[in-house]
């Protein structure tokens, strides 16, 4: 078969239009035409080789259902297309898988715990009674919950701030139950704010609360990805460059750009002069401590002008609080998207929300609000037209009736003239919401559209209220921290993308074990460097965050030793803080030293052996738990501030551990995932893994130790067992770098 491409066809045209061209003008028979398959406006054929060159004749510039088209032959665009649904198809796939183990989860919990037991997990609370708390945020409704015993305080749970919490009567998994976003918590009640009236149920008692999960993000990738397959003009042009069918374009460089930031170094202002030159693509390179975000910023202010939208986004909603709070210090005039609850309390007045309370016509459409609820309290004092007294009759019937001054089908006079009213004021009310629809509307375009840069996470950036909203520049901050199809949800809606990231520290958290292993980890900033390698991106090259013995494991490992020290960074120790030296032998007071910034403990002489809870698959050390208490203790007795420490292990269970045993609430202790983009004085770091088979479980993924290494600016203390760590070679390289350049010490 030979593929003819035939151009210029609208919406409206299917394969029968086209076969009945063909048919028709060529007079050709119908079993001669193979595959039809539509892109972009653009029908791909298969026809019979002996036919082809007459199609093309014959229908060239001819018309198909009565629009001129444009036919030719060409193979290539089969191969597109083939690409194009092979993408969809595999990341529809992949979306769907993370959704479902998402649901799972939470569902299979439910159904198989208790309420006490969900509760003993910290995923639920139980006997809750509900207060209504009135209105807040654009009128969302505001109920807050407590024990229904006063004064009883709420057991410890994960639920926080932001989270999504189904309310319930003992029966969590009815289809029916409201879910609402927490907006504040304490130790006696959590907060709940819900988009729309809650029922009636959740003002009484014996009431749970449960963690949930929220499906729109899921739906908006879906959309995406649609969007993607079916997209049409730049939206075309940029996947046909992510997918590598076309080339990605740069325009010359401007050598004479005025830096905002006057403390940019040479990488930094590098990235920013290409990401400003790049027509599609850029990715900024940011290892540890390099400035990643600062970089972002400043290419943000640089585009900033007239007529110009910037829209910028990250994954979590403390990424992007990160974003507005800088911009914010550099007088950016910012709008924040998204949420209310979900936004740091200070940077709120930056939120559409906040924002959209004193726009002019936002206020006129309250006014028009109060008109609609004052003609909705006249219509609860009427006769609804329901099917009691309606009695199949039409609301035309209805009005006609009362104009007639008579009942009709049983129905008493004085029913059908109040139905009659009813239905007037319908009218009157109807109009005044769709106008107060319009009015909204247009104060959200307009705070959009006059706001320097627009922030919201990936997910928000699919939301109704940025639906009209298209943005000249793309900016990704933590591009690296999200999933493929989650950037696709700003993507779809601009001229230009940057991302920022770093695709040598860890990638998006990926549940479905299935589709990670089918690539759903895989993000858009590896797939841009694995297509199109140096000239996309800019790889920053400063730390300032390292001692340089801290920095060089991870540089030469991870980074092909390009990193360097800013001045006065790669040098810093702790001598440099307001603490005391420690002047004793045991081992916790030694990995406090000043004079050697890394230091590896190794308990393989020890019997330290990991071990598992029955009911979790999770790994925890009580012997590393211990030591590295004792070191956070001693750390305290020497005048350091608890907040200049934290502890990391990667396991949950080994954090719980710690976190239970240890008495210093400034020390914070997080799993390293949970404490990636994060830094501190000096980390703490367990590896939890001991045991005679060498088994390192996740720890295989080299990207977790590569955060773990640098999340420390002055010292560095490891914990583990040698003999089975090193079974991964480059865990043997990391003890050997020790003891060739910090303190090793076998316990």
């Amino acid at each position: 078969m030979i593929n003819l491409v035939v151009e210029n066809l609208p919406q409206y045209v299917g394969p029968g239009d086209i076969v009945g061209a063909f048919t028709n003008e060529v007079q050709m028979d119908g079993n001669k035409i193979g595959k039809i398959d539509f892109i972009n406006g653009t029908a791909l054929v298969e026809v019979k080789e002996g036919i082809a060159d007459k199609v093309v004749e014959v229908m060239d510039q001819n018309q198909v259902a009565g629009i001129e088209v444009k036919v030719y032959i060409d193979d290539d665009i089969r191969q597109k297309i083939d690409k194009i649904n092979d993408y969809v198809t595999e990341f529809e796939q992949l979306v769907q898988m993370e959704r479902e183990a998402e649901m799972k989860k939470h569902e299979l919990e439910m159904k198989n715990l208790s309420g006490y037991e969900r509760e003993e997990k910290g995923r639920a609370i139980l006997h809750l009674r509900g207060r209504d708390q009135g209105e807040a945020f654009g009128g969302k409704k505001v109920v807050k919950f407590m024990r229904q015993r006063r004064g009883e305080e709420l057991p410890d749970s994960e639920i926080s701030v932001g989270d999504l919490v189904m309310l319930s009567k003992n029966q969590p998994l009815r289809d029916d139950n409201p879910t609402g976003t927490v907006a504040e918590k304490t130790k006696y009640s959590i907060t709940v704010v819900f988009d729309e009236n809650p029922p009636g149920f959740i003002f009484g008692k014996g009431l749970r609360a449960d963690l949930y999960v929220n499906d729109i993000t899921f739906q908006r990738m879906l959309d995406a990805i649609t969007e993607v397959e079916e997209a049409e003009g730049r939206l075309a042009e940029l996947r046909d460059k992510f997918l590598g069918l076309e080339d990605i374009e740069f325009a010359e460089q401007d050598s004479d750009v005025e830096f905002k930031n006057q403390n940019l170094n040479q990488s930094q202002k590098q990235a920013v002069r290409q990401a400003m030159a790049a027509e599609d693509f850029f990715l900024v390179h940011g290892p540890p401590g390099t400035g990643k975000t600062m970089t972002s910023i400043e290419i943000i202010r640089q585009e900033i002008g007239p007529d110009k939208n910037i829209l910028a986004t990250a994954d979590s909603n403390t990424a992007v609080d990160n974003l507005v709070e800088r911009l914010v210090r550099d007088d950016v005039e910012v709008v924040r998207v998204g949420h209310p609850v979900r936004v740091t309390p200070v940077l709120r007045e930056h939120t559409l929300d906040y924002l959209i309370e004193d726009h002019p016509k936002y206020q006129e459409s309250l006014k028009l609000r109060q008109e609609a609820d004052e003609l909705l309290d006249k219509q609860d004092d009427l006769t609804h037209p329901s099917g009691r007294w309606r009695r199949g009759m039409s609301n035309q019937q209805i009005r006609e009736q009362a104009q007639q001054g008579s009942g009709a089908r049983g129905v008493p006079l004085d029913k059908i003239k109040e139905m009659a009213e009813w239905l007037e004021l319908q009218e009157e009310i109807d109009d005044l919401f769709a106008e107060m629809d319009q009015l909204e509307e247009e104060a959200v375009n307009d705070l959009l559209s006059t706001a320097d840069v627009v922030c919201t996470t990936n997910s928000t950036a699919g939301s109704e209220v940025l639906d009209n909203f298209w943005a000249d520049l793309l900016v990704v901050d933590e591009a690296t921290q999200a999933t493929e199809p989650a950037v696709l949800i700003p993507l779809t809606k601009t001229d230009r993308v940057v991302l920022a990231g770093d695709h040598k520290q860890l990638p998006p958290t990926i549940l479905s074990e299935r589709a990670k292993q089918q690539g759903l980890n895989y993000t858009l900033f590896e797939r841009l460097i694995d297509m199109y390698g140096a000239k996309i991106r800019q790889m920053l090259r400063v730390q300032y965050r390292m001692n340089d013995l801290i920095m060089n494991f991870s540089n030469r490992e991870f980074y092909n030793g390009l990193l360097e020290s800013a001045d006065g960074i790669g040098g810093h120790t702790l001598a440099d803080l307001d603490v005391s030296a420690p002047n004793g032998s045991r081992p916790a007071e030694k990995a406090l030293v000043f004079d050697q910034p890394i230091a590896f403990f190794d308990t393989q002489g020890m019997n330290a052996p990991e071990r598992s809870k029955s009911d979790s698959t999770s790994v925890e050390n009580p012997i590393e738990a211990d030591l590295v208490i004792e070191i956070a203790e001693v750390a305290k007795q020497l005048d350091f501030a608890e907040e200049d420490i934290a502890v990391i292990a990667p396991y949950k269970d080994q954090v719980e551990l710690i976190d239970d045993k240890l008495d210093l609430q400034g020390v914070e202790v997080n799993t390293v995932d949970g404490f990636q983009g994060r830094e501190k004085e000096v980390i703490i770091l367990s590896f939890v893994r001991s045991n005679e088979y060498g088994n390192i479980g996740f720890l295989r993924d080299l990207r977790r130790l590569n955060v773990s290494l640098t999340r420390a600016k002055r010292k560095l203390i490891m914990i583990g067992d040698a003999s089975t760590i090193t079974s991964n070679e480059v865990y043997e390289r990391l003890i050997e770098y020790v003891t060739d350049e910090g303190y090793y010490y076998a316990l």
